[in-house]
């Protein structure tokens, strides 16, 4: 917003912005000329070139030119409507101060649906606002149609014609090249020296970062509420995953993997590679089903040697004939056995669990891409818990995601009711007060409240200095050049070009005052203007600020910062409670699992979707005034990893909550009992130091329990259950000692998450 520091060039930002404002001065220009001049139709022209600058020049749609072209396409019955309302509104000032606030609320809260309808968002509301002024005329409502239809029409056909970009790599490409980075190394894992070097370690680390939302182009990033979104976002999640848990296997313990552990890591890099080759090709390559059954296979057979007998077996003798004993059993006419029921060393078993683990995200992520491919198609064979969203149709899913943020505390909600606040405000004020050209101070209250009021107070400094120049220089124009139209005519698309070229980059003072200079030259064409016209624009920008001043003021003005500290306290209290239940289920042997409906933690579910909301429009909001926040440790916290804690715990539970789940031993059920309970305890202690109470202790507490030594120890007689579930709650360990320590390894992404905001 600020635009780049005095004295640094950028000649890439100027590129692009110039690209973009070429294709709107091209849209707009034709489409005002060739009304005002070629068809003396005046009203049909000014709504042609506001149409295509509230949609190609107020707004930031993020992708290429031919995707803002399809958008601009797709949203022109959505513009008639507001064009159509707006005039029938516009008959009486109540009325049209009605329609603002339902209005003004429903598109933006429409960012729900990803970073392209948030984008757009602006610009429609300014096609509500333009015709919801008086005079009241529905017999122009022809001419204000066909310019809107012009000057959007014009507008894409440029941004599809004019310098066309090179798109980036889609996230399906982006899920694939991660996908085959995953099957190199779950290569190099079954062949000797059966480790990953330093470089392939890197490389998998930089392959997972690469799917973070953060690394990820607005345009690309699979943010909606639709099936193939949330699959391709569940692909990236679960590729990240594999590839973590591929990064950090433990060393096999003889030197090698073993047959069992090797035949699971063998399928895992070919369910990779055909999972990767499904991305790449689309709906026209092969599924992954016979790679995922091969995988299941593999697996079931790596988890029944793992619950084998307590006989002296090895992996290499594979499973004993007539199956494994009744979970809690050990050998006839023994004493209970002095290791795990499997025969087994401890390491072993702990080197399985975190191979089923691997396993289990690769299947997770080749159910995932089969759904992103194939949409409702596949879903017949997608897991109904982790995947509850396959086989749903469309309106269900966007209901889903509605009713998600229906609430006062998702930032959505919030910056819905902020603008609808500030518009209808703004209408009041220009409909009472019958301000001339009132709907510029909408404008100005539109582009220039933010959602912090620290940031909205600097953007109104900065726009009113920037009006006022551009008002000066406004005058003195209108006062030399008089009613001479054609020097106007001759002068607006160069002004039009440089605006929308200088203004992006430059920054929202420069943004306004030339945007002062552009409206001048249109309304100069369309009625007789003197200097008195600059006046008027700075008056109506000076009104529109104070509103938005005073609702960035009182609609929580503090943004997304203290909302994502809450959600992610709020995460981290729903996770510690799933902890602590799951590992009373664990040692109990299922009789403390909840009723059906319950293990898919939907209120865990919806904690994580508020936190990546507010996580999502805290990256692109300034620090607050001193970068303090009531959250004592906010400088150091590592929110993505907060996110992970939500994602791990709700696939750890309920993975270890597939029935049938096996007796542990006493010792060991107690092990598993109290590991959890620690796990969940020191949760909560991060979340109170997230979101202190007035209460809550100021002195310095340890957040990572220093005595979790038990995560290494042996419990007599131990299943691999107690493993799996030993190894999951090492993953949350893992998760909280990134959220709570302002660790070195973090330094380099906090710092380009710093400069991306």
């Amino acid at each position: 917003m600020s635009g780049p520091r005095v004295g640094r060039m950028v000649p890439a930002a100027y590129a692009d912005s110039g690209r973009r404002a070429l294709r709107v001065t091209l849209g707009a220009a034709a489409g005002f000329y060739l009304f005002r001049y070629g068809l003396d139709r005046p009203v049909a022209a000014t709504y042609a070139l506001f149409a295509a600058v509230a949609l190609g020049g107020l707004c930031r749609i993020p992708g290429t030119g031919r995707q803002h072209a399809a958008l601009v396409l797709r949203l022109l019955p959505v513009c008639w409507l507001l064009v159509v309302v707006g005039t029938f509104l516009s008959v009486r000032t109540w009325s049209a101060v009605a329609g603002m606030f339902v209005v003004g609320f429903a598109l933006t809260f429409s960012a729900v649906g990803g970073p392209r309808p948030a984008g757009a968002a602006p610009g429609l509301q300014l096609l509500y606002i333009l015709p919801s002024f008086p005079p009241y005329d529905p017999g122009s409502l022809g001419d204000r149609l066909a310019g809107t239809t012009t000057g959007l029409l014009l507008l894409a056909l440029a941004e599809a014609l004019i310098l066309p970009e090179r798109p980036p790599p889609t996230y399906r490409e982006r899920a694939a090249h991660a996908a085959r980075s995953a099957a190199h190394c779950a290569t190099l894992l079954v062949a000797p020296p059966y480790d990953l070097t330093g470089a392939d370690m890197r490389a998998a680390r930089e392959t997972g970062r690469g799917l973070r939302s953060l690394f990820v182009p607005e345009a690309e990033r699979p943010a909606g509420p639709g099936l193939r979104d949330r699959a391709l976002a569940h692909t990236g999640l679960a590729t990240r995953a594999l590839l973590s848990r591929l990064t950090t296997l433990p060393a096999a313990p003889d030197g090698g993997p073993g047959p069992a552990a090797a035949a699971v890591l063998r399928s895992v890099a070919r369910l990779a590679t055909a999972t990767a080759t499904r991305l790449t090709t689309g709906a026209d390559g092969p599924p992954t089903t016979a790679a995922r059954d091969d995988l299941s296979t593999a697996r079931a057979h790596l988890s029944a040697i793992s619950l084998g007998p307590p006989a002296d077996v090895t992996e290499a003798s594979g499973p004993v004939a007539g199956g494994p004993h009744a979970p809690g059993t050990h050998a006839p006419g023994g004493s209970p056995p002095d290791r795990p029921l499997s025969g087994l060393s401890p390491a072993a078993l702990r080197r399985h669990a975190a191979v089923l683990e691997v396993a289990d995200a690769a299947l997770a992520m080749a159910a995932a891409a089969e759904l992103a491919i194939a949409g409702r198609r596949a879903s017949a064979t997608a897991p109904p818990g982790r995947f509850w969203y396959s086989g749903k149709r469309a309106p269900v899913l966007w209901w889903h995601r509605a009713y998600g943020h229906a609430g006062r505390r998702s930032v959505f909600f919030q910056n819905a009711v902020r603008v609808a606040l500030a518009l209808t405000a703004a209408r009041l004020v220009a409909g009472v007060g019958t301000l001339p050209h009132g709907f510029w101070a909408m404008l100005a209250t539109l582009t220039l409240t933010r959602t912090t009021m620290d940031e909205t107070w600097r953007t109104i400094r900065l726009a009113v200095a920037g009006t006022l120049a551009g008002a000066l220089v406004t005058a003195g124009m209108l006062s030399a050049v008089g009613t001479h139209t054609e020097v106007y005519a001759a002068v607006l698309p160069l002004s039009m070009l440089f605006a929308f070229t200088v203004g992006p980059v430059k920054g929202v003072g420069w943004a306004q005052g030339l945007f002062t200079l552009v409206v001048a030259l249109v309304f100069a064409q369309l009625a007789p203007a003197t200097w008195r016209l600059a006046e008027e624009r700075l008056l109506d920008v000076l009104v529109g600020s104070a509103v938005g001043a005073v609702f960035g003021l009182l609609a929580w003005p503090r943004g997304a910062h203290d909302e994502l500290r809450r959600a992610s306290a709020e995460l981290l209290r729903r996770a510690a409670e799933i902890v602590v239940a799951t590992g009373a289920a664990v040692a109990e042997g299922g009789a403390a699992v909840a009723p059906p409906g319950v293990p898919g933690h939907r209120s865990l579910r919806n904690a994580v979707i508020l936190a990546e909301s507010a996580y999502t429009q805290f990256q692109s909001e300034p620090a607050p005034f001193g970068g303090r926040t009531r959250g004592r440790m906010l400088p150091a916290v590592d929110w993505q990893a907060t996110l992970m804690a939500g994602h791990h715990t709700l696939w750890g539970a309920d993975r270890l909550l597939e029935p049938p789940l096996t007796v542990l031993g006493p010792e060991a059920a107690e092990s598993v009992s109290g590991l959890g309970d620690r796990v969940a305890g020191r949760m909560l202690l991060v979340s109170a130091e997230l979101d202190p109470g007035s209460d809550t202790p100021t002195a310095p507490l340890t957040l990572l329990d220093p005595h979790l030594a038990g995560f290494a120890a042996e419990p007599p007689g131990a299943p691999r259950l107690y493993y799996a579930t030993e190894s999951w709650l090492a993953s949350l360990m893992t998760d909280l000692s990134r959220i709570a320590r302002d660790a070195p390894e973090h330094d380099d992404e906090n710092r380009t998450a710093s400069s991306a905001r």
